[in-house]
């Protein structure tokens, strides 16, 4: 079907679209569609725009990230919906590239290490060799030796609370990006995201390459600002 670009939902659909594209060439699962469905809600309440505090802590992450030994962890929706900028964002901070997946296969991985490749990356980690985070018994534990286990910083995208916190535990810090501010990959990050993927990582390339620096951090008040933003679009 095609969109008509005049259509107040055009973005919108067309992520949609590359969603179900992923899961009809395999890649995304269905419970992914379900995840996308959520995140859109969310991005709705906070205008389909990016924020003051999103773009504070988007320049946060940059600062941090492009210092230390960091990680882009990439699952299949972020695979479907944005992966020339996960690998210009990769390039920009000079960070590693990992394939992580909850609903795991052989298949849907070695897909999107393909998408990955064909948008621009020459190495993609997470397919061979794996070790496993402590105290994570999903799919998403077992990462790559070379890549999230030997980190200092992951971004992690569209996650699952019980990784984050894991990484945590193992000294990591992390840097979320998630549409909710009231989830638990919000909450236990160090630094929290409140932006679409779509938004959040062309922001993050622009920053990583004219360099910049944050002082003053606090994720739990820039979540409670982010929720503050949810309310101006409600009560306006």
């Amino acid at each position: 079907m095609a969109i008509p670009k005049s259509h107040p939902r055009y973005k919108s659909l067309l992520l949609r679209h590359k969603i179900e594209k992923g899961v009809k060439e395999g890649y995304v699962t269905p419970t992914g569609m379900i995840a996308h469905g959520r995140g859109e809600a969310f991005d709705y309440l906070i205008g389909e725009r990016t924020t003051p505090p999103a773009l504070f802590a988007e320049k946060a992450a940059v600062a941090k990230l492009s210092h230390i030994r960091s990680v882009i962890s990439v699952n299949g929706n972020v695979a479907a919906l944005c992966p020339e900028d996960v690998v210009r964002l990769a390039g920009a901070l000079g960070a590693k590239i990992e394939v992580n997946l909850f609903y795991w296969s052989r298949e849907r991985e070695v897909k999107i290490a393909e998408i990955l490749k064909k948008a621009g990356a020459k190495v993609v980690y997470g397919l061979d060799k794996k070790v496993h985070i402590p105290n994570l018994e999903s799919p998403r534990g077992m990462v790559d030796p070379e890549g999230i286990y030997k980190a200092d910083a992951v971004l992690v995208m569209l996650e699952d609370g019980d990784r984050t916190e894991a990484l945590r535990a193992m000294g990591k810090f992390v840097v979320a990006i998630d549409l909710n501010p009231f989830s638990r990959t919000a909450q236990m990050a160090d630094i929290t995201i409140v932006d679409n993927v779509v938004r959040a990582l062309p922001n993050m390339i622009k920053f990583a390459k004219e360099g910049c620096s944050v002082r003053g951090f606090d994720n739990k008040k820039n979540l409670r600002e982010s929720v503050s933003e949810i309310q101006k679009t409600l009560l306006p």
